[in-house]
């Protein structure tokens, strides 16, 4: 390709010199009729060429030049190719300022400038202006005008902050966060507000929301400027409120009265109310700050957003039906840019679990993990990881639990612990307590509880882990466990009605476990856990309670509790029960109320069983195990595993509570509950 380029420049010699001018002047960017670079236009019009229509006419007769006055591809290549670039550059600079002179922008036309080496300061103000533009609504755009504007000579340090932000927002927090490093350092660092803001979302991506907390430290209250309220969450996040009521305070104007300020401001305010023994201020205010983010449109690097912080305030006071509407607003606007929407995703997800949508909750995930072309950010994949842990406990897949945890081990490996994560870290802690691997969070739990104390213990943040710690204690049957934090919901009680409800749960669950309940108590509670948005936990309750029930008539009623609360299916091998159907024309109220449906219940859940399964159930009801079933009637444990295995199949139980509730049904009363 190069000899045949030199070659189509050898004919363009001699007598044809002045064609080859004109068209390198056209192949360089200039346009017919003119104006035309100065040496060519004083040639012309001196008469020491011939005139411009007959170059013209020469240029299109030899097939270089287009009817529309458009070099043909290979000849601009050739000319472009064999010109030294001294030559081609000074054309160019001579045709920016053309175009300075006429007061017309270059466009894209400045971008091909820009890639072919030219530096000029007039290029790289125009590809610069053009990238703050693009800045907030397409941040890829503007990452590469902005390094295009460097290629056409750009300051790095001046432009350092907008194109860490344009890298982050498009996920690159490597890049981010080597671009922000040069400008935190620098002796004077243009920007450094904006440059601390990008660089304490990318450590909140990375899940390490205490490095961008300490990067606000370092800035200071005096430089902070309109960067106090997010200064506050971050450090309100790691534990540091006295930090945080340094840079921002509850009585702080907003610095303009843009929607973006006022959103900031009430971002800040919301996450300080939170911390308070009444804290019911702070989600109706963060509700307010998500919703002048939504009609903004900004895209301002944040710790988090104000949709995800109201969203985890309304998840924490038992309002996942309000969390969702949040979220799906937030999702909508956009709120926070593409970088933002999976963490969104996530939380909507976490909103659906926790209502016992289960599908939902896997098309949001769906969702979270197509957003964008990037993968998870550290943060979310965390979430993530803890959401499919959340939804494999729920469903009582014990393989799918085990695989789900070992991801999520994994994930929590690149994170760490702060306040707008303790919804997930008390899910592993229940899960870890389940699978019997509670060693592989206690460090981390540990550092939860340190960061509540340090915050004073607030009872809107504290009381959902608190509620995890009481569930796991009681997987690990561990009374000692258990109390302290039975004793913090109840004293949590006087100031949050989430805690009221937990507190109650935990009484329940307590004296089921013990064996000792009345099922009206175990019905009002579980009803109460759904009230605030739990009813999988209400279920599982009842179904639990079911199992262990001596009277025939509690054991049904609990039965029609744990299905009127869990009416899609079981979370099998949780304790969840789920009754055979009843057949048709009976209701759930007579199921509660009548003794009829309990023979619909029998014959539902009773078919066959031959005698030596009879008598292999009558053993496991007792609660013997395969070994000691074997010894009794003398045959191996595998076959009573065996027996026991077709035994489940036949009555349609998905987990150990639902065989043993629908055994008592089939072999009737005078087998007790297993101790």
């Amino acid at each position: 390709m190069h000899g045949s380029a030199e070659y189509m420049a050898k004919q363009l010699r001699g007598e044809n010199a002045a064609v080859r001018e004109l068209l390198l002047a056209l192949s360089v960017g200039f346009t017919l009729p003119g104006p035309l670079p100065r040496e060519l236009q004083r040639r012309l019009e001196s008469s020491e060429v011939e005139g411009l229509d007959a170059l013209v006419a020469r240029a299109e007769a030899s097939g270089l030049l287009g009817p529309g006055g458009t070099v043909v591809g290979p000849a601009q290549h050739a000319l472009l190719t064999v010109t030294p670039t001294a030559r081609i550059h000074a054309l160019q600079k001579e045709l920016v300022s053309n175009f300075a002179a006429e007061g017309r922008p270059l466009g894209d036309f400045a971008r091909e400038l820009a890639r072919s080496g030219l530096a000029d300061p007039r290029v790289a103000e125009e590809l610069e202006k053009a990238a703050d533009k693009a800045l907030e609504r397409d941040p890829g755009l503007a990452f590469q005008l902005y390094d295009e504007a460097l290629l056409a000579g750009a300051d790095e340090l001046a432009t350092a902050a907008r194109r860490a932000q344009a890298a982050a927002a498009t996920g690159d927090l490597d890049a981010a966060g080597r671009i922000v490093d040069e400008l935190l350092v620098a002796p004077i660092a243009p920007d450094l507000r904006l440059g601390v803001d990008v660089a304490a979302a990318v450590w909140a991506q990375r899940g390490m929301l205490a490095r961008g907390a300490d990067v606000y430290s370092w800035l200071g209250r005096e430089r902070v400027g309109p960067s106090a309220p997010l200064a506050a969450v971050a450090l309100v996040g790691c534990g540091n409120r006295e930090g945080a009521e340094t840079m921002f305070s509850l009585d702080s104007e907003p610095a303009s009265p843009t929607l973006l300020a006022v959103g900031l401001t009430q971002t800040g305010k919301g996450i300080l109310e939170s911390l308070a023994s009444e804290p019911h201020q702070g989600l109706p205010v963060l509700i307010h700050a998500s919703d002048l983010l939504n009609s903004a449109g900004a895209a301002h690097p944040l710790p988090d957003t104000p949709g995800a912080l109201a969203a985890l305030l309304a998840l924490h006071t038992g309002e996942p039906h309000l969390a969702d509407t949040i979220l799906r607003s937030a999702i909508a606007a956009g709120q926070g840019g593409d970088a933002a929407k999976p963490r969104l995703c996530l939380l909507k997800a976490w909103s659906a679990m926790q209502q016992d949508n289960p599908d939902e909750a896997r098309l949001a995930i769906n969702e979270a993990s197509k957003a964008n072309h990037w993968p998870l950010v550290p943060r979310d994949e965390f979430l993530c990881a803890t959401l499919e842990v959340g939804l494999a406990r729920r469903s009582g897949e014990v393989h799918g639990l085990v695989m789900a945890w070992e991801r999520a081990r994994e994930a929590m490996l690149h994170t760490t612990v702060d306040l707008y994560s303790l919804l997930p870290w008390g899910e592993l802690m229940i899960a870890g307590a389940r699978l019997r691997e509670s060693r592989r969070v206690s460090p981390y739990l540990d550092e939860a509880w340190k960061l509540l104390a340090g915050l004073g213990e607030p009872p809107l943040w504290a009381v959902p882990l608190h509620w995890a710690a009481v569930q796991a204690a009681l997987l690990n049957e561990s009374p000692a466990a258990l109390a302290p934090h039975a004793s913090a919901l109840v004293r949590a009680a006087g100031h949050s009605h989430l805690a009221a409800v937990l507190a109650g749960a935990g009484k329940a669950w307590v004296s089921v476990l013990a064996g000792r309940f009345q099922a009206a108590a175990v019905e009002q509670a579980a009803h109460g856990l759904n009230a605030v948005g739990m009813p999988w936990e209400g279920a599982r309750l009842a179904g639990h309670a079911a199992a262990r029930a001596d009277d025939r008539r509690d054991m049904v009623r609990l039965l029609a509790c744990a299905r009127d609360l869990h009416p899609q299916g079981n979370p099998a091998g949780t304790g969840t029960i789920r009754p055979a159907p009843p057949s048709a024309g009976s209701s759930s109220s007579e199921i509660r109320d009548g003794a009829a449906p309990e023979n619909n219940v029998r014959q539902a859940a009773a078919p066959v069983l031959s005698d030596r399964e009879k008598e292999v159930a009558r053993l496991v009801l007792e609660g013997k195990t395969y070994r000691e079933i074997g010894e009794t009637i003398y045959i191996s444990p595998r076959t009573a595993e065996h027996h026991m295995a077709r035994i489940r199949r036949r009555l349609g139980a998905e987990n150990r509570s639902d065989l043993l509730v629908r055994l008592r049904l089939v072999l009737g009363p005078e087998h007790p509950p297993p101790e």
